[in-house]
C-alpha cells in the first residue's frame, strides 16, 4: 500500500484513525492524502447570509484549509518519517463524490477513517458516512473505532458467509496484508444450515496451497448468526483486527444488521478492514 487516503473532520475519532494508520505503516514508503470534505449543502440560507463583506473563500474555505494544513504540519513533525509524504486536500462537494474523485485521481490503495464518520453523526453502526464509504466507494477501507488505541494487528479474524470465496482477489489482498503485519489469521465460515457449499469444498485445498507460510485457524460454524459468532470469537481470542470481504451490500448488511436482539454495532471495538470482492 503506497497511496493512502486519510479522512478527517478534525474530530478526535478521525485524528485517532490517522494516528493508527501512521503507526501501522511506519516501516513503509507511503504517500498520505489528508482529505477534509466540507459539504456545499452546509453553506446554504442563513450561513451564506453571514458572509457579509467577506469573500466566500475567506468565510467558508480559508478556515478549514488552515486547520487542515496545520494538521498536516503537526503530523509531519510528530512522525518525522522520511518514508512518509503528506498532501492536504480539501473539497466542497457531496461526501462520497469527493472521495471517489480522490480515489481515482490519486490511485488510492486504502482509505482510513474513524468510526463516527466525517460528520461525527452516530447511526446504528458507525455513522452514515462510514457506511456509505464501505457501500459506495470501491476501495479497501480501514475503519478505526473511536476509542481504539493503536496496537499491531498481530491476529486478525475473517468471517465468511456460505458462498464467500477465499480464492478471490479480495482474499489475496487480505493475505498480502496479513503476511506483512500479522502473525495469525483466524478464518470462520459461518453457515445458516448444514449445507456444504461449493466454496467450502474448495477451502481445504486453497488453504493448504496458499497459507502454508502463515499461522492460521479455520473453523466452520452452523446455525448461528454471523454477529453472534464474531462477538463470541473476539471475546475468547486475542484478535486485533476484523476483516471482511464485501459483496456489494449483502454480506455487509448481514454482518452488521443481524438480528434486532444481537447487533454487533455497539460491540465492535476492533479495527475493521474491508476488501471489496
Amino acid at each position: 500500500m503506497n497511496n493512502i487516503l486519510l479522512l478527517t473532520d478534525f474530530s478526535d475519532s478521525s485524528i485517532n484513525a490517522i494516528h493508527y494508520a501512521l503507526n501501522l505503516f511506519k516501516d513503509n514508503t507511503c504517500d498520505f492524502f489528508v482529505l477534509n470534505v466540507e459539504s456545499s449543502i452546509t453553506y446554504l440560507g442563513d450561513d451564506l447570509m453571514t458572509v457579509g463583506n467577506k469573500s466566500i473563500y475567506e468565510s467558508l474555505i480559508k478556515k478549514p484549509k488552515g486547520k487542515l494544513e496545520t494538521l498536516v504540519l503537526d503530523l509531519e513533525k510528530a512522525y518525522n518519517n522520511e518514508n512518509f509524504s503528506f498532501e492536504a486536500l480539501i473539497d466542497h462537494d457531496v461526501f462520497i463524490d469527493a472521495i471517489n474523485q480522490v480515489v481515482k485521481a490519486k490511485s488510492i490503495d486504502l482509505i482510513v477513517m474513524g468510526t463516527n464518520g466525517v460528520t461525527g453523526a452516530k447511526e446504528v453502526v458507525f455513522g452514515s458516512n462510514t457506511i456509505n464509504v464501505i457501500r459506495k466507494v470501491n476501495c479497501s477501507t480501514l475503519v478505526i473505532p473511536e476509542t481504539f488505541k493503536y496496537r499491531a494487528p498481530k491476529e486478525l479474524v475473517l468471517p465468511l458467509g456460505i458462498n464467500d470465496s477465499i480464492s478471490s482477489k479480495a482474499f489475496a489482498s487480505l493475505l498480502t496484508f496479513a503476511k506483512q503485519y500479522s502473525k495469525k489469521v483466524h478464518i470462520i465460515r459461518v453457515k445458516p444450515n448444514d449445507e456444504v457449499s461449493l466454496e467450502e469444498k474448495h477451502d481445504s485445498a486453497y488453504i493448504e496451497k496458499n497459507l502454508n507460510d502463515i499461522n492460521y485457524e479455520y473453523h466452520v460454524v452452523n446455525h448461528v448468526p454471523i454477529n453472534y459468532v464474531v462477538n463470541s470469537y473476539i471475546q475468547t481470542n486475542p484478535i486485533d483486527l476484523i476483516a471482511l470481504l464485501v459483496h456489494k451490500e449483502s454480506f455487509f448488511e448481514r454482518f452488521f444488521i443481524g438480528s434486532s436482539t444481537a447487533q454487533i454495532s455497539n460491540k465492535l471495538k476492533l479495527p475493521l478492514m474491508v476488501y471489496h470482492v
